[in-house]
C-alpha cells in the first residue's frame, strides 16, 4: 500500500465543507498557509505532493500518480467531496484530479497555471540547487551567494531555500527529492491527462504579468474545465498568491463561499 502524503490540517472543527491546498513545483504546504488563514470557517489541509516538503521520496510521479496519491488522503480522512484549489504544479494535479474522480470535487480554484504542455523553463533553478553543496555550505546566505549566479530574482530564491533544512548531523541537506524531481519533469511540465470533462464550478486566477494562462490556451481550459470563468489579478506576475494575497483570497473566497 503506497504511503500516505503528509498534510498540514487547519481549523479542524470548523463545520464549513473541507477545502485542500496543494503548492506547486519546489513548493511545500507551508507556502500557501496565507490562503488558509483566510478560510477559518471550514477544515482546511495543506498537502505535500510526493517528492516535496515531509511527503514520501518517489522514482515516478506522474500526474495522475500525484492525483491517486491525493484521493487516497481525502478517503483516508473520510471526505467524500471537498473544494480543492491549486497553484502551478498543484492546479496540474487538482486538474488531473478533476478528471480522475470528478464526484469528489466541490468547486476547484487553479491559480496561475493551464492545462496544457509548457516548454522546460526550470533549468536554472535545477543548476542553482545543484550547485548548492549541502555538505559544505554553512549557512543559508552561503546557499543564497551560490543561487545567485544562476537565479537572479531574491524573492525566487528565497522560496527555493524553504527548501534547506539542518540535516541530523548537523549540515544541511535539500527536503525535497531533487534527482526525483529532475529525472519526472517532463512529466511535470506536460498536461494533465484527459479523462472527462469536470462539469463543476472552475475558476482560474491568473497574474496580469504572468504568461502562465493565455488565452491562447482557452480551449484547452474549455476541454478540461467548460463550466470555468477566468479572473486576472493585474500588477502581479505567478506568485500571485503571496505578490497580491488580499486580491487573490477575495477572489478565492467570492468563488467558493
Amino acid at each position: 500500500m503506497p504511503e500516505l502524503l503528509y498534510c498540514r490540517d487547519e481549523f479542524t472543527d470548523a463545520p464549513g465543507k473541507p477545502l485542500l491546498l496543494i503548492h506547486g513545483l519546489f513548493g511545500a504546504a507551508e507556502n500557501l498557509m496565507g490562503i488558509a488563514r483566510a478560510f477559518e470557517d471550514r477544515p482546511v489541509s495543506l498537502v505535500d505532493l510526493r517528492n516535496h516538503g515531509r511527503s514520501f521520496h518517489a522514482d515516478s510521479m506522474t500526474q495522475m500518480e500525484m492525483a491517486e496519491d491525493i484521493l487516497r488522503l481525502l478517503d483516508a480522512k473520510g471526505w467524500e467531496n471537498v473544494d480543492v484549489l491549486g497553484h502551478s504544479l498543484g492546479g496540474k494535479v487538482a486538474l488531473q484530479l478533476s478528471q480522475l474522480a470528478p464526484e469528489r470535487i466541490n468547486r476547484l480554484v487553479v491559480a496561475d497555471i493551464a492545462p496544457v504542455d509548457y516548454k522546460p523553463h526550470h533549468q536554472l533553478i535545477l543548476e542553482a540547487l545543484d550547485a548548492v553543496d549541502t555538505s559544505v555550505i554553512k549557512s543559508r546566505s552561503e546557499a543564497d551567494k551560490v543561487m545567485s549566479e544562476y537565479v537572479e530574482e531574491a524573492g525566487i530564491r528565497s522560496f527555493l531555500l524553504m527548501n534547506l533544512v539542518r540535516s541530523q548531523e548537523g549540515g544541511f541537506q535539500w527536503r525535497c527529492n531533487l534527482e526525483g524531481l529532475r529525472a519526472n519533469y517532463e512529466s511535470i511540465r506536460c498536461a494533465p491527462e484527459f479523462k472527462q470533462a469536470f462539469k463543476g464550478p472552475s475558476l482560474y486566477i491568473r497574474g496580469g504579468n504572468s504568461d502562465y494562462v493565455l488565452d491562447a490556451y482557452q480551449a484547452e481550459i474549455d476541454r478540461f474545465t467548460p463550466e470555468a470563468i477566468i479572473q486576472t489579478i493585474e500588477g502581479c506576475g505567478h506568485w500571485l498568491h503571496a505578490e497580491k494575497p488580499v486580491d487573490f483570497n477575495r477572489l478565492a473566497k467570492d468563488f467558493l463561499g
